[in-house]
């Protein structure tokens, strides 16, 4: 209980009310004597991945293993990142598996766990198809479930059954539909957002060549990065000149569905390391990034 009490209060934010019941939820439910099936939903940023943190910890202080699963590659790396920076002082180790890992760096993920040296596993579908990486674990923790297959889904069914299992989603759901699901499983919402969260703020325009310099020059210099959604790929290339030329200092990338997948996910984990500024993609964004 102790070390637990020293982990909750290394986080660095002010806890709002509703992440204080929703902790109260998953606690309450890893105390239970049956399997937890509980669907955390909040919009980015409102703290879910905090709570899923807290309940992988004592999972792990208990002796059993927990993994993490993602739709993406893009939102596993922003999992591990987080997953990372607050378990790693505990000496609670942190693995991730990756189409962008090597053979020998998987196979010695595999090695960590049969010998009991990985406490917590991120990764994409992939985690499912093998066995091995679901060896001894007491938690499932799923991202954005809805996004999975079907094969998949059935997958996760299963496991459920016999495992804590914790689903997260920044997908809004409407009261009438809350209730419904509730009928079916325990659901907690987060809706107040943290007080240093700063409200989005739209502004409609005609195009506007010296607007859409300044915008972007503005959040370029403050180093900040921009989303510029252009939805036609015929055209995608034309529009990436012309905002060259609109910004002629600041580096720029495309994304779009039309590429191959592993280029595309390399784009966009550049963009999700700031390594350039501009991002010229299609609707595709909503498929992975934060």
């Amino acid at each position: 209980k102790e070390i637990e009490l020293n982990f909750l209060s290394g986080f660095p934010y002010k806890e709002t009310p509703d992440q204080v019941s929703a902790w109260e939820d998953i606690s309450s439910d890893l105390s239970s004597d049956s399997p937890m099936d509980r669907l955390l939903c909040g919009d980015v940023g409102f703290g879910k991945t905090e709570l899923a943190i807290r309940a992988a910890f004592r999972v792990v202080v208990s002796g059993l293993r927990v993994v993490v699963l993602a739709p993406t590659t893009i939102l596993a790396n922003q999992l591990f990142s987080s997953f990372s920076s607050r378990l790693g002082s505990f000496a609670i180790s942190v693995d991730m598996v990756s189409r962008f890992k090597a053979t020998k760096d998987l196979a010695k993920t595999k090695r960590d766990i049969l010998s009991g040296a990985n406490d917590v596993l991120i990764g994409t579908h992939a985690i499912l198809n093998d066995d091995i990486y679901l060896n001894n674990i007491g938690l499932l923790v799923v991202d954005e479930e809805h996004r999975f297959g079907v094969r998949h889904k059935e997958k996760l069914k299963a496991l459920r059954k016999d495992v804590d299992y914790l689903a997260l989603t920044a997908t809004p759901i409407p009261r009438t539909l809350n209730m419904a699901i509730g009928e079916l499983k325990d659901i907690s919402m987060i809706t107040t957002a943290p007080e240093s969260r700063i409200p989005v703020k739209t502004y409609i325009s005609q195009w506007d060549k010296s607007l859409i310099h300044e915008a972007c020059q503005r959040e370029i210099s403050r180093g900040g990065q921009v989303l510029f959604v252009h939805n036609r790929i015929d055209d995608i290339e034309n529009m990436a000149e012309t905002i060259r030329q609109i910004m002629p200092v600041g580096s720029l990338e495309i994304a779009h569905g039309r590429m191959k997948e592993r280029s595309l996910e390399r784009v966009m984990m550049k963009f999700y390391n700031n390594e350039f500024d501009v991002l010229l993609a299609t609707s595709i964004i909503e498929s992975g990034l934060d």
